[in-house]
C-alpha cells in the first residue's frame, strides 16, 4: 500500500497547476496525493519515488516502473468490500508514458464472481491523457468498423485515449483493477495520476461523432489530396486528364501486342486464348497471340462497392443529403447480417446505407442523364452513375498506372471493353453441408461429397461462364476465395482442423461418412482402429456420435496423422476436381487460376496444383516468400499467381491500415517495389494483383466493416499522386526487367534451334487454356467437388 502524502508531494503541488477531471468522472484514488481508500500492491514493478513529478507540460504524476520479467503489474484494489460501479461507463486513469516510445499495457478489471474484463492498450509517448476502459466490451467493431479513430484524441479539451475491451463484469462487485506489461526486456516507466470511473458514454459518443464530413472523408486528420469543395474535385480531374494522356502515349511505344505480352520474349503457340507453359525453369502466362504475359493486376476495381451504413449511427457523418437533394440517389438499403467470423460482434451491419463515392462522382463529373424539360422531378435529374465514362477513365488509369489485369472482385463490364485482360470468380452458394474449421472467416468449408455441392458447382460455373466462355480477353475463374481448409495456428489441432471438425458432425453429413469409410475401409473393425490410434473405442457408433473427438498425431502412433493427411487430400480432391470438371465442360478455353489461399494445408495446396492451371494465394507478408515455402511450391510444378497483397497506413483517412500496416503513406511504394521485385525474382510467380483499387469507406464497407486504406485511389475518386506515381515506376521497371530476359531466352532459343538442339526437352509443362491434370492414384475422389 502507498504510504501517506509527504512534504515533497505538497511542495510540488503547489508549484505546478492541478488539472481537474474532467465533468462526470469520479476520482476514487490520487497516486500524487494517496489516501487510505485503495490498496496497492505490485508485482515485478515498484514506484520508486515517494514524490511526484512535474512533467513538460505541467502536470503532476507519480512514476511506476515495469521491470524485465514475465509479468510485471500493478495492482488496485478497494480497502474495503467492492466498487459499485453500476452507474459508470468506463474506468478512467490519468496516464502518460514516462519513456521516448510507445508501450504496450494491458489493463484487467475483476469482479467478485471471477468475471473479467481486459483491455490491450497502445499508449503512445508524447503528454498524459485519459485513457477511459469502457466497463462492458466494446471495440470499434461494436460501432460498426474494424477499426476506430486515430488515439488519443481531444475531448472537451482533454486528450483521451478510448480503449477496446472484452469479456464481462458485474459492474456492481468490482474487486481489482490491474496495468500489467507482457515481458518487458528492459525496466518500462509510466506516470499516473487519478484513477476512477466515467459516467454514461459521453466519451464514446464524442469520439465517435461527426466522424466522416460530405464527401465521406475523415474529419480527424488533413492530408495531401483531401478535398473540401467541389471545385477541388474537379480541379483534380482536370490536372489528371492531362497526366493521364502523357502516360498512356508513352505507352503506346511499348512493345507489346494487344493484350499487354511481350513482343521481345520467346514466341510461344497462339491458341487464341490465355495459356500457361513452362520453359526454361521459368512459367509464363501466355497471351491469345502467343506471347509471355505478366500479370500486373487490381483487384475491386468496381464503382459499387464502397457503401457504407448510416442507419442508426447518423451522428458518425455530419453532413448526409436530405431526402429530396440530388445526391440522396445515393442511399439504399442492406442486410449484412450474415453469421461468419468476418461479421461477430460487429454492430450497424443492416439498414440504410450511403454511397459517397458515386456521390463524389456525380460531384466531379455532374449527372449523365437529361430530363425532359415537360418533366418536373422531385429530384432534379436523378444523378446515377456514367458506366462507359467511368469505365473508360478507369482503364485508362490502370494502364497508365502499369497494370495489365482487372483482378478479382471487379466490375465485369471492364473485361468487355476489349482494353484489358481480367478474371473472374466462381462464388459457389447453395444448401449443401458445411464444416467448420475453427478458422470458418467466411463460413464453414463447403462438404464437397455432398451431392448438392457438385449441383451448386454446375450452377455457378454455367451462369459464370454464360457470357465469357469464347472471350480470348478473359484470363480464367478463381476457384472461390479464401476458404477456411484448416484454422489459424501451427498446433495439429489447427493443422488438421478439416478432420477433426468432419468427425464432429452427425452422419447426415456425408463428408463424415466418407472419413468413416476411409477409416473401415482401411482398419476392418474398430480393435484396429483402436490398436493404430492408441484409444479405446468400443464400437463404431461411438464415432459416428456428434462431437467426437479424435486424438492429436502422437509419434507412438503415426497412423493417426496419416489418416488425417489422407482424409485431407481427399476432401481437396474432390473439391478441385468438381470445380475443373464442370469448368472443361463450360468453358474448356479458359484457366482455372486456383483457390486463392489466405490459410491451406498441404494437402490442399496439392490438390490444387493437381486439378487448376494455376496456384493462387492471398500474401498479407512483406514479400511473397514470407508466405509460403517457394521450394514446396516449385515441387508442384505449377505456376503461381499472388492474387491479393497490400500495404496500407492510417494518416489518409481511413483508420485501418490492413494486414501489413505501415508507418506512414511514404512507405506505402518502397514497400511495394520491394514486394513486386521478389515476385519477379520466383520463376515460379507469373503475376501479382494488388487489393484494392478504392480505399474502403471510414465507417466501414458494407461486408464485414473492414475500414482500410490501400487504395490507389480515395473516397472522392482522387488519386493518391505520390503512391501512384511510385507503383506505376515498379511495374514499369518489372516489366522492362522480365522484357529483358524473356529477350535473352529467345536469343539463346533460336542459337540452340540454330544448332539443331532440341528447344522442348527442357520446356517442362504446357496447361490448355482451362484446366490441367487428373485424379492421382491412391486417394479417392467422391462424387463432387468442394466450393463455397
Amino acid at each position: 500500500m502507498i504510504g501517506r502524502t509527504l512534504p515533497a508531494v505538497f511542495a510540488l503541488l503547489f508549484a505546478a497547476p492541478l488539472w481537474a477531471a474532467p465533468a462526470g468522472q469520479q476520482t476514487l484514488f490520487n497516486f500524487v496525493r494517496p489516501a487510505d481508500v485503495v490498496q496497492v500492491a505490485t508485482v515485478d514493478a515498484s514506484l520508486p519515488q515517494y514524490n511526484a513529478e512535474q512533467t513538460a507540460e505541467g502536470e503532476v504524476l507519480r512514476r511506476i516502473t515495469f521491470n524485465p520479467a514475465a509479468r510485471p503489474s500493478l495492482r488496485l484494489t478497494p480497502q474495503t468490500g467492492a466498487w459499485d460501479w453500476s452507474q459508470a461507463g468506463a474506468m478512467s486513469l490519468r496516464i502518460q508514458s514516462a519513456m521516448d516510445w510507445a508501450l504496450t499495457l494491458d489493463v484487467t478489471i475483476q469482479s467478485s464472481d471471477g468475471k473479467t474484463l481486459t483491455s490491450r492498450v497502445t499508449l503512445p509517448a508524447g503528454p498524459a491523457q485519459t485513457l477511459l476502459v469502457p466497463l462492458q466490451a466494446s471495440s470499434p467493431l461494436s460501432q460498426g468498423m474494424r477499426a476506430g479513430p486515430p488515439m488519443p484524441m481531444t475531448v472537451d479539451g482533454q486528450r483521451v485515449l478510448l480503449a477496446s475491451s472484452q469479456g464481462a463484469l458485474d459492474r456492481q462487485r468490482v474487486v481489482s483493477v490491474t496495468l500489467s506489461m507482457d515481458a518487458p526486456k528492459v525496466a518500462q516507466n509510466i506516470l499516473l495520476e487519478r484513477f476512477g470511473v466515467q459516467a454514461g458514454d459521453d466519451v464514446t459518443k464524442a469520439v465517435y461523432g461527426a466522424l466522416v464530413d460530405g464527401y465521406g472523408q475523415s474529419t480527424r486528420a488533413r492530408w495531401p489530396e483531401k478535398v473540401s469543395t467541389d471545385d477541388q474535385l474537379k480541379a483534380a480531374a482536370s490536372k489528371e486528364s492531362q497526366q493521364l494522356k502523357t502516360w498512356l502515349a508513352e505507352r503506346e511505344h511499348s512493345a507489346r501486342d494487344k493484350f499487354g505480352g511481350s513482343l521481345k520474349g520467346p514466341q510461344f503457340e497462339a491458341s487464341g486464348f490465355f495459356r500457361t507453359e513452362k520453359r526454361d525453369g521459368r512459367w509464363y502466362l501466355v497471351t491469345p497471340e502467343g506471347h509471355p504475359f505478366y500479370s500486373l493486376g487490381v483487384n475491386t476495381v468496381t464503382a459499387h462497392d464502397q457503401q457504407t451504413y448510416v442507419e442508426g449511427r447518423e451522428d458518425m457523418f455530419s453532413d448526409l443529403p436530405k431526402e429530396g437533394e440530388p445526391l440522396a440517389a445515393y442511399y439504399g438499403k442492406a442486410d449484412n447480417s450474415i453469421a461468419t467470423g468476418a461479421s461477430q460482434g460487429r454492430a450497424f451491419k443492416s439498414g440504410r446505407w450511403f454511397d459517397f463515392y458515386g456521390a463524389n462522382l456525380q460531384r466531379t463529373y455532374g449527372s449523365p442523364c437529361v430530363a425532359a424539360e415537360s418533366e418536373q422531378p422531385k429530384v432534379p435529374c436523378a444523378p446515377g452513375l456514367d458506366a462507359q465514362r467511368w469505365q473508360k477513365h478507369t482503364l485508362d488509369r490502370l494502364q497508365a498506372w502499369g497494370f495489365n489485369t482487372v483482378g478479382n472482385w471487379s466490375d465485369p463490364a471492364l473485361g468487355l471493353n476489349d482494353r484489358v485482360p481480367y478474371t473472374l470468380p466462381l462464388s459457389i452458394v447453395g444448401d449443401y453441408a458445411s464444416i467448420s474449421t475453427g478458422g470458418d472467416w467466411w463460413g464453414g468449408m463447403p462438404d464437397p461429397f455432398d451431392p448438392r455441392f457438385a449441383m451448386a458447382t454446375e450452377r455457378a460455373v454455367a451462369i459464370a461462364t454464360r457470357d465469357h466462355r469464347d472471350d480470348p480477353w478473359l484470363v480464367g475463374y478463381f476457384a472461390d476465395n479464401e476458404l477456411a481448409w484448416a484454422a489459424h495456428g501451427d498446433d495439429p489441432k489447427s493443422r488438421y482442423a478439416l478432420a477433426y471438425g468432419t468427425l464432429r458432425m452427425t452422419t447426415d453429413v456425408p463428408a463424415k461418412r466418407a472419413f468413416l469409410k476411409q477409416l473401415r475401409d482401411k482398419y476392418r473393425n474398430q480393435q484396429g482402429l483402436s490398436k493404430a490410434w492408441g484409444v479405446e473405442i468400443p464400437t463404431w457408433e461411438q464415432m459416428e456420435d456428434p462431437g467426437f473427438e479424435a486424438p492429436l498425431p502422437d509419434p507412438a502412433h503415426p497412423q493417426i496423422e496419416a489418416d488425417l493427411k489422407y482424409f485431407q487430400k481427399a476432401f481437396a480432391d474432390t473439391y478441385f476436381k468438381t470445380i475443373s470438371d464442370s469448368l472443361k465442360w463450360h468453358a474448356p478455353n479458359h484457366l482455372l487460376l486456383g483457390g486463392r489461399f489466405a490459410i491451406s494445408t498441404p494437402e490442399a495446396v496439392a490438390s490444387c496444383a493437381q486439378y487448376c492451371d494455376v496456384l493462387s494465394f492471398n500474401f498479407y507478408t512483406l514479400k511473397p516468400q514470407d508466405g509460403y515455402d517457394f521450394d514446396q511450391l516449385e515441387a508442384l510444378n505449377k505456376p503461381v499467381l499472388i492474387t491479393e497483397f497490400n500495404f496500407g497506413s492510417r494518416d489518409r483517412g481511413p483508420f485501418w491500415g490492413g494486414v501489413t500496416e505501415l508507418a506512414r503513406e511514404e512507405d506505402r511504394g518502397p514497400a511495394y517495389a520491394a514486394f513486386l521485385k521478389q515476385a519477379v525474382a520466383e520463376p515460379s510467380v507469373v503475376g501479382v494483383h494488388w487489393f484494392q483499387y478504392l480505399d474502403q469507406p471510414v465507417t466501414g464497407r458494407l461486408l464485414d466493416g473492414e475500414n482500410g486504406h490501400f487504395g490507389l485511389v480515395g473516397i472522392t475518386d482522387v488519386p493518391f499522386q505520390g503512391f501512384v506515381e511510385s507503383v506505376r515506376k515498379s511495374n514499369l521497371q518489372a516489366l522492362a526487367l522480365l522484357d529483358k530476359e524473356a529477350e535473352k531466352a529467345k536469343v539463346e532459343a533460336q542459337q540452340k534451334a540454330a544448332k539443331g538442339i532440341d528447344q522442348e526437352e527442357d520446356s517442362g509443362a504446357k496447361g490448355r487454356s482451362g484446366s490441367a491434370g487428373g485424379e492421382e492414384a491412391g486417394h479417392p475422389g467422391g462424387h463432387s467437388g468442394n466450393g463455397q
